[in-house]
């Protein structure tokens, strides 16, 4: 399996999620399932793929800080908040913030925050680019079972016909360590 992906196959998930539909794709450790945070349909047919919750809250994925600014309230951070969230960034450590007043529920769940990740897997880099903004992103398993970590793993769990973004993961063990990004607080160890 090659990490560097075609662009027609890179374009044809993007289609997919401009259709409101789910995907998977391979993040830092484990493959993740995402999909359109802007479409309460896709976010609708996530969560009853995973039979998570909606009240849990979810977590978005970016290519880059940009990306994830129309959700989260950047402003209610100083400098030195920012700088500790930044000196994370690229990589696997997800940060909790505060959400805009603007952001979905179906994002939020029943918080007033919202987890976010700046991604170094460069897979999930090249598709939020072509996307043009986050994903929603949660481990690619179903309920009671262990995360997939290759893409034959998501096509048994999930059928044959579920689309996957083929690559390779990044190798790390545990999923993203997540954080909080006012108080630095450990939410879950990475």
């Amino acid at each position: 399996m090659k990490n560097n992906q075609p662009a027609d196959a890179i374009s044809h998930i993007v289609d997919v999620l401009k259709n409101e539909h789910v995907i998977a794709y391979p993040t830092e450790a484990v493959f993740g399932v995402g999909c359109d945070p802007d479409s309460e349909t896709a976010v609708k047919r996530l969560l009853e793929l995973k039979q998570r919750p909606k009240e849990k809250g979810l977590i978005l994925i970016a290519a880059n800080f940009e990306q994830l600014k129309p959700y989260i309230d950047d402003e209610a951070l100083t400098s030195e908040q920012r700088e500790a969230v930044f000196a994370c960034w690229p990589g696997p450590v997800t940060f909790v913030f505060p959400a805009k007043p603007s952001t979905p529920r179906w994002l939020t769940g029943r918080f007033d925050s919202l987890a976010v990740r700046v991604t170094n897997h460069p897979q999930v880099i090249a598709l939020c680019e072509a996307f043009g903004k986050p994903l929603v992103s949660t481990s690619a398993n179903l309920s009671g079972l262990e995360p997939c970590r290759t893409a034959q793993e998501v096509l048994a769990q999930f059928g044959d016909d579920f689309p996957v973004l083929h690559g390779a993961t990044g190798g790390r063990q545990n999923p993203s360590e997540i954080r909080d990004a006012l108080t630095g607080e450990l939410f879950r160890q990475g």
